[in-house]
């Protein structure tokens, strides 16, 4: 659309911006099958005498409760947008990645404290019970994962409960090591310190998602965005003569916004429009931009000049009257 003072407003939507390949009903099914193997392993644990085995538990009810986020986060990004919500519910998704690492760092705090008491005072646990259910653990967090693994790519809400799952499942392996060497060496310290491995684990997997939903949130520029680049691009259109305030950030999963002003030489309306298309389109098909708003300023004029921008507005409509 155009304006009076020769501003021109372009925007790009793109509308797949739901993950591919995982629904609602995996999400549900995964957290039904986590939620089965928790209450197992804690049961197990309990009655090995192993820390490590609570410790993975809680990892895993951790990990029900990141997909049940991300199953709820999932159903909502699908609600379509309104007045109230123009964006629609894109960024529910970013709070349940932020909400899913906020607890991974609490359940590595927890396992961190009772794996030095463990320390203090040894308890001998059983090694066999241990090597069984973590290998149990093991395939219940890879198979969930492979389910996961296609949408985490586009996706910080899924990638999220993938990252817990990856995680547990890499837990679970040092568990079975730690129910090796009980087994073997009857040594009471493998429970505890496997313990304290797995909650550095939690606390690695934790920060990169932690860091990314921040970034969402404070709008900053998605993580591979080269900006210099996106200008680069801009000014390439053929017409365009400089581009200034430009802004890049992620409304939420694969919906990534930009707005710009460009400057080009004075010209008809029609030229201006074919100007603007040339920029949305070019940098929605190389930099995958889905929300783009231009403004299109006059060369020679202030962008707060209205009476300037104006008369290159009229002056651009007679010359395209004359032809």
């Amino acid at each position: 659309m155009s304006h009076a003072h020769h501003h021109h407003h372009g925007h790009s939507h793109a509308h797949a911006h739901v993950p591919q390949g995982v629904s609602g009903q995996t999400m549900g099914i995964a957290v039904a099958l986590t939620l089965a193997f928790v209450l197992m392993e804690a049961i197990a644990g309990w009655a090995a005498h192993s820390l490590a085995l609570l410790s993975d538990a809680g990892h895993n009810l951790a990990d029900a409760a990141a997909l049940g986020l991300s199953w709820y986060a999932l159903r909502a990004s699908n609600k379509p947008s309104h007045e109230g919500m123009t964006f629609g519910y894109h960024r529910v998704g970013v709070f349940a990645a932020l909400g899913n690492g906020a607890s991974l760092l609490v359940i590595a705090g927890i396992i961190l404290w009772e794996a030095v008491e463990r320390i203090r005072q040894p308890d001998t646990a059983n090694g066999a019970v241990m090597i069984g259910v973590a290998a149990a653990a093991i395939v219940v967090n890879l198979l969930i994962s492979t389910w996961l693994r296609k949408g985490a790519k586009d996706d910080l809400n899924i990638r999220s409960a993938y990252l817990h799952m990856l995680g547990d499942a890499v837990s679970a392996f040092g568990v079975v090591i730690a129910g090796v060497l009980v087994a073997m060496t009857q040594t009471p310290l493998a429970d505890p310190v496997v313990s304290l491995v797995i909650a550095g684990l939690i606390i690695y997997s934790s920060v990169g998602v932690l860091r990314e939903s921040g970034t969402v949130l404070l709008e900053g520029t998605p993580a591979g965005m080269d900006m210099p680049a996106v200008i680069g691009a801009i000014k390439s259109v053929s017409g365009v003569l400089e581009v200034h305030d430009l802004h890049v950030w992620m409304v939420g999963p694969g919906v990534v916004a930009c707005s710009c002003h460009i400057v080009v030489a004075e010209q008809s309306i029609r030229e201006g429009q074919q100007v603007l298309r040339a920029v949305v389109q070019g940098i929605h098909e190389r930099f995958h931009i889905t929300h783009t708003t231009v403004q299109v300023e006059a060369e020679g004029c202030d962008a707060n000049d209205m009476y300037c921008m104006g008369q290159k507005f009229r002056a651009g409509a007679k010359s395209a009257e004359s032809r």
